[in-house]
C-alpha cells in the first residue's frame, strides 16, 4: 500500500514539473477558466502517460516546491467532471494528503490519473478551448497536438520506482497512529483496526440536538496511506462502525428567518474487504428545501443591496450584520429554488467576503461546497 505523504516527496524530488507530474500553488474549478485548465491538464498526463499513473500535487509553491498546503477539498463528484467533458476520460482520483507542519484546516492535494490507454480529448468547448482539442505533455507544459497523435509509453519504469519507494511500513504506519492520537486529543481521538490491517483514526466533539447525536469538527484519517478522508468545521456528522465499514452521512443546517433543518447531504461509505483492499461509495442524500417564492424574492433583492453595500466599503448596521453573514447560505438557497442569477452574485461577492473576514470567506467556501456537490451529482 502506497504513503501518499511519500509518495508526494518522491514526486517533488524530481524538482521541476514533466510528463509524468505536474504541481500547482492551488485549482478552482468554480469558475470556467480554471475548470477548462484543470481538465487540459487531465487530458494532457493521461495522454502523455498511457501505461502508468500520473500525478498533478496541488500545494506547492512553483519555485522552490516549498509545502503550504491547501484547504480540504471533497472529490466525490470530480470523476463525473472528468465524464462529462472528456472522451476516453481516465479514472481520476483527488486525495486529501495531511503533513505535520500545516494547520489542522490544510492538507496538500493529490490527484491521481489512471489512463485507459486511448487517446483522452476534449468532449466539447470550454472556456476558449474547442470541442475535439487533444493535449500532451511537453516538458512541464501541456500542449495541444492535432496531427501525428500516437501515445507513447516513456514513463513506467520511473514511475513504478517512485510508487515502489513510497510503500507503506508499521513505522510509518505507528507514528501516525500516536501523531494523530497527540495532535487531536482535544476531540476525543479514536483510533479503529479494520480487517487486521487498515488503521483508521478518527476525531470528533459530540452533541445532542433533539436526542440525535450528531458530531462536529470532525477529522478522518486512513493511516495506512496517510489519506485525510473527512474534514470539516462547519457540519454536522453522524458516524456509524461495524467490523467491515466505516459510514459518514454529512447533514447541512439549513433556513430562512430562523427555520433551520438538519438536511442531509451526502452518505459517504468506507468499505474494508479482506483481501487488503478498500472502497469508498457515496451517495448524494439532499432534497433541496423548497421556500415560499415571494420571500425568496425579498431575501434575493436584500441580498443585492446588502452586495453593493459590501463593494463600496459602506458601514452596516447591526441587522445587516447579521443578513450578511447569512447572504452565502441564502444566496445558495435561492439558486437551489431556481433563481438562475443567485449563483452569479454568489461568485460575484467572492472577493469582497474574503476581504471582509475569514469567517465569512469560510461560509462561502462551505456554500460553493455543497453546490458542487449537488451540481455533478
Amino acid at each position: 500500500m502506497i504513503n501518499k505523504r511519500l509518495l508526494i516527496k518522491h514526486l517533488l524530488a524530481h524538482n521541476d514539473e514533466n510528463s509524468f507530474y505536474d504541481k500547482k500553488r492551488k485549482i478552482d474549478i468554480s469558475q470556467k477558466e480554471g475548470k477548462a485548465k484543470f481538465l487540459k491538464h487531465i487530458c494532457a498526463l493521461s495522454n502523455s502517460n498511457p501505461k502508468n499513473n500520473s500525478y498533478i500535487v496541488i500545494g506547492v509553491e512553483d519555485e522552490d516546491n516549498n509545502i503550504i498546503g491547501v484547504d480540504f477539498f471533497d472529490d466525490s463528484k470530480i470523476q463525473n467532471l472528468i465524464n462529462a467533458y472528456l472522451n476516453h476520460p481516465p479514472i481520476v482520483q483527488y486525495e486529501n494528503i495531511p503533513f505535520p507542519h500545516l494547520p489542522d484546516d490544510k492538507v496538500v492535494g493529490l490527484v491521481t490519473i489512471r489512463p485507459t490507454g486511448k487517446i483522452t480529448s476534449l468532449r466539447k468547448n470550454i472556456w476558449k478551448y474547442y470541442g475535439g482539442s487533444v493535449f500532451f505533455r511537453d516538458g512541464s507544459m501541456s500542449m495541444p497536438k492535432v496531427f501525428d497523435i500516437e501515445l507513447k509509453d516513456i514513463n513506467s519504469k520511473i514511475v513504478e520506482a517512485i510508487e515502489n519507494h513510497a510503500q507503506n511500513n508499521i513505522e510509518h504506519t505507528l507514528d501516525a497512529v500516536f501523531h494523530f492520537m497527540n495532535t487531536r486529543k482535544d476531540y476525543n481521538a479514536q483510533y479503529k483496526v479494520f480487517k487486521e490491517y487498515f488503521v483508521v483514526c478518527w476525531s470528533a466533539q459530540k452533541k445532542l440536538v433533539k436526542e440525535k447525536t450528531f458530531f462536529s469538527r470532525v477529522d478522518i484519517e486512513l493511516i495506512n496511506e496517510q489519506v485525510r478522508l473527512f474534514f470539516s468545521v462547519f457540519d454536522e456528522v453522524s458516524i456509524s462502525i461495524d467490523s467491515d465499514s466505516f459510514k459518514i452521512i454529512e447533514y447541512v443546517n439549513l433556513g430562512l428567518q430562523n427555520t433551520n433543518k438538519y438536511y442531509p447531504l451526502e452518505e459517504t461509505i468506507i468499505s474494508f474487504e479482506d483481501n487488503a483492499n478498500y472502497n469508498i461509495e457515496t451517495k448524494l442524500l439532499f432534497e433541496p428545501p423548497q421556500f415560499d417564492k415571494k420571500v425568496l424574492h425579498h431575501i434575493y433583492n436584500a441580498n443585492n443591496a446588502i452586495l453593493e453595500k459590501l463593494k463600496k466599503g459602506l458601514p452596516f448596521t447591526k441587522n445587516e450584520e447579521q443578513d450578511l453573514k447569512n447572504l452565502p447560505v441564502t444566496y445558495l438557497i435561492c439558486y437551489l429554488n431556481l433563481f438562475h442569477e443567485a449563483i452569479d452574485k454568489l461568485h460575484e461577492a467572492k472577493p469582497y467576503l474574503k476581504a471582509y473576514s475569514e469567517e465569512l470567506y469560510s461560509l462561502y467556501k462551505e456554500a460553493l461546497r455543497i453546490l458542487r456537490k449537488v451540481k455533478y451529482s
